[in-house]
Order: structure tokens, then C-alpha cells, then sequence
């Protein structure tokens, strides 16, 4: 995994004001930094320092270095809040982390194998994701970058739940560990439409609706309006 290293500034003028001005003015996204021994440190970042980092998905992932002043600390991204409209960072909240202390990490998916797909090669089906990402709980040291999920031999009609996706040595899932019944699912392969049972409802439906019209054409013109009130 490639390190990512920021560095930030230790943010003074606090509220929702001073935020709004720092955005605005100063082009600079309002942070806050907090976890471990230490208390809540509020941050502000350069935007464009911040957003171009932002584009490499492994930094959602991954232990980062972030610069303040003169010292450096280990922490991960836990949170961003958007724009509801300009999609634009407003703000972002870091979690520092230990060597030693294990954490919770929300950790994306990767779908291989879609394109050779059984359900979809053989059977004509179409591949959903029901999840993007999964939590884990793991030592910084051992957090992944992504997890793969590999759809090869899945037929139609068959889930990939939790408990069928491989993690790395030192991952476990956070959701498994409360239980089978939290073994949710993470990808299927949906029956391609008009096929199997539903062609053969949709052929019987349409083979009825037609045995019933056949009457129709010998009524008389003055009976049309009597037909389409019944159908009604």
C-alpha cells in the first residue's frame, strides 16, 4: 500500500462561522482529529491537498501521517461530511490510532471475476451488490486495502453472505462477530428478466387475456364502451 502523508494546521477560531470563513475564504476544509490519550485537536487542511488525496480510494483505508507542526500522528479518516449539493469536503474527522490497539474500519470491496461469472455467463443472469464496503475489526499494521470477492462459480439465484468472503490473517469481520444471524449479504446473482417461472407466468397471462378478447371481436361497435367499463 502507497503511505499518504498530510499536512495540517492547528485550528483556532472555532463555530460554524469561523468554519464557513475558513471554507470560503481561505479555500481550506475545517478537521478534527481525535481518539487515543489525547484530547480532540481541531484541524484545518489545504482543500486541494485534501481532495487530491481523496481520489486514491486507499486513503479511506489506510494508516495515515498527518504533519501538525512539528509532530506527527498516526490516524485513520473516519468520517467526511459533503456538500448535499456541490458534492464539495465541508469537513472531516480523523481517528488516531496505536500500533497495538486494534480498530474498527469501514474497508471496500472489490468484485472480481464478474465478466466470467457462471450466473451470468451460462445463465444469462446479472450480478447485484447489496454492500460496497464491510467492517473490520484489525491492528492498523493489518488493515487491508480492500477486500476481494470473487464471483466465478456464483449461479443464479445464490447470495455471497459475509461468512463466504475470505479475510486477510489478523481481519474479522465486525458483524459476524454478534452472531450468525448478523451474516449479511454482500452479492447475488439475479435471474435474468423474462426468464424461468416469470416467462412462463407472463406466456400464461398473455395467452388469457387473449382467450378472453376472442368474444369481444363479434360484438357489435355499441358494445366497445360496455368492455372497457367491466375491465375497469
Amino acid at each position: 500500500m502507497s503511505d499518504f502523508e498530510l499536512n495540517a494546521e492547528v485550528r483556532d477560531d472555532m463555530g460554524k462561522g469561523a468554519s464557513r470563513r475558513l471554507r470560503r475564504l481561505a479555500d481550506q476544509i475545517p478537521a478534527i482529529l481525535y481518539g487515543g490519550d489525547k484530547p480532540p485537536q481541531p484541524l484545518q487542511f489545504v482543500r486541494k491537498d485534501l481532495e487530491h488525496a481523496l481520489e486514491n480510494e486507499a486513503f479511506y483505508s489506510h494508516v495515515l501521517t498527518l504533519q501538525v507542526g512539528k509532530s506527527k500522528e498516526k490516524a485513520i479518516l473516519k468520517d467526511l461530511q459533503r456538500h448535499p449539493a456541490k458534492d464539495r469536503v465541508m469537513h472531516a474527522d480523523f481517528l488516531r490510532v496505536s500500533d497495538d490497539v486494534a480498530i474498527k474500519v469501514n474497508v471496500p470491496l472489490h468484485f472480481l471475476n464478474e465478466d466470467t461469472c457462471f450466473g451470468v455467463k451460462m445463465e444469462g443472469g446479472m450480478i447485484q451488490h447489496l454492500a460496497n464496503e464491510i467492517e473490520v475489526l484489525c491492528l492498523p499494521g493489518d488493515m487491508p486495502e480492500y477486500i476481494e470477492v470473487d464471483m466465478a462459480e456464483v449461479k443464479v439465484g445464490e447470495i455471497i453472505h459475509l461468512s463466504d468472503v475470505t479475510l486477510p490473517k489478523g481481519v474479522e469481520s465486525v458483524a459476524l462477530s454478534h452472531g450468525a444471524d448478523h451474516d449479511l449479504s454482500v452479492a447475488s446473482v439475479l435471474a435474468p428478466k423474462g426468464g424461468g417461472d416469470e416467462e412462463e407466468e407472463l406466456e400464461a397471462a398473455a395467452a388469457e387475456a387473449e382467450s378472453e378478447e376472442a368474444p369481444a371481436g363479434d360484438q357489435p361497435a355499441d358494445d366497445a364502451g360496455t368492455e372497457e367499463d367491466s375491465d375497469s
